[in-house]
């Protein structure tokens, strides 16, 4: 009994869990809008967004709603049964993208491994069953499990856990020349995020999406988004794929879908869909009710002009701050991204070091991201209010101030 009523401390992480990961020394006890506390009380301003995932801020009151009705209602069924409001969520979907059938996971892990499977049942059995060559990006991600990090262009992920599936090609983003070098009739996808987000926030350029378009249909292959950080409203279109103009055939998101409660949905074409068939594939909790309310409740107010319109402006204000402070301290080169997913690559002089301004932000009061060792990453609430963003930045001018010295 004695351990139950032990103080929770960071240390107890190290005492309890995988070391998979390296959390930061305060602990998250409470969080309203775009403003997070500790366990000591101190408040921190949240431009994190739990990795583009909270992007209605913490505990907004309709999904807090959606949340509390159905956890009264139902809560699960499994795949035996349907339910009302996955049925009302993949409808909302459809209505609003491309797709005509939609399918709900956990994670965008998930996601990933069913877009995957998909693609590549789909080429066996409606092409041949050597056709199954994916091409994916150097630096990409896509997830942790075996297929998915695989997918995903960076080794320190991927090595170290036996042979990896085979098939899998990678080439450097942004480059359509070395597409080409590599397609073949043997290719039955192609694997792109519209920006790549842990891999630096790079945006694709409409050329080079538009002639991955092409040579997957020169070829008879997949053309499959990853918008797990994309989506839902993150480049101030419903999905990045409609700001470019360009439609693939299957499109993950997660993340923000759920505006925090763990829920990826896979969109697609009748056509490709029907190469699945009852047993293809499957989730234990994919779709449950719990999920898809809270997920119904972000989309109705996600999508919207009052808060796709306000993205871009929103943007602008971060920006602003930012050459401010880079004018001052010059630790900043290119500010890129889409929308509120925004990165700031560090100048040389601090490459490698954007852990160190991480957690010097966190010591001022304000929760920022990094996207490898050399960018600072941006991903608040898409309806982050304007003062936030001013003290948040305030706080972060004050982190960089420490760090340069």
């Amino acid at each position: 009994m004695a351990t139950e009523q032990a103080a929770i401390t960071r240390a107890t992480f190290d005492e309890v869990i995988l070391p998979i990961y390296a959390p930061a020394d305060f602990i998250p006890v409470k969080g309203k809008g775009s403003r997070v506390w500790d366990q000591q009380g101190k408040e921190y301003v949240d431009f994190a967004g739990g990795i583009a995932v909270t992007a209605l801020g913490h505990c907004h009151p309709a999904l807090v709603e959606a949340l509390k009705s159905q956890g009264e209602t139902l809560w699960h069924t499994s795949n035996v049964f349907t339910n009302e409001p996955a049925l009302k969520l993949g409808r909302k979907l459809v209505a609003s993208t491309f797709a005509e059938r939609v399918v709900f996971m956990n994670s965008g892990t998930e996601a990933n491994e069913t877009a995957f499977k998909l693609a590549r049942h789909y080429a066996s059995t409606r092409h041949s069953p050597y056709k199954s060559k994916i091409i994916a990006f150097n630096n990409a991600f896509h997830g942790r499990s075996f297929f998915t990090v695989s997918v995903g262009g960076q080794a320190k992920y991927s090595d170290g856990f036996g042979p990896k599936p085979a098939d899998i090609i990678h080439v450097p983003f942004n480059d359509l020349h070395a597409v080409k070098a590599v397609m073949d009739d043997h290719t039955c996808a192609v694997v792109v995020e519209p920006i790549q987000g842990e891999g630096g926030v790079l945006a694709a350029t409409p050329e080079f999406l538009k002639g991955l378009r092409e040579l997957c249909d020169e070829h008879q292959a997949l053309l499959v988004f990853d918008e797990v950080q994309s989506g839902m409203g993150r480049t101030g279109s419903l999905f990045a794929y409609q700001y470019y103009g360009v439609t693939p055939d299957i499109l993950t998101s997660a993340k923000a879908l759920g505006g925090g409660f763990p829920v990826s949905v896979v969109l697609t074409t009748e056509e490709i869909a029907s190469a699945f068939h009852v047993g293809s594939h499957g989730s234990t909790y994919g779709g449950n009710p719990l999920a898809c309310a809270v997920a119904g409740a972000a989309f109705d107010i996600i999508n919207t002009p009052e808060v796709l319109g306000g993205v871009n402006a929103k943007r602008e204000r971060f920006v602003k701050h930012l050459q401010k402070i880079d004018a001052e301290f010059d630790v900043f080169g290119d500010v890129r991204g889409m929308g509120l997913l925004i990165g700031a690559e560090l100048k040389p002089q601090y490459k490698g070091r954007a852990r160190d301004f991480l957690h010097a932000a966190a010591h001022e009061g304000v929760m920022v991201l990094n996207a490898g060792p050399d960018v600072m990453r941006f991903a608040p609430s898409l309806v982050v209010e304007d003062a936030d963003i001013d003290e948040g930045m305030v706080r972060f001018a004050a982190a960089v101030k420490k760090i340069v010295g």
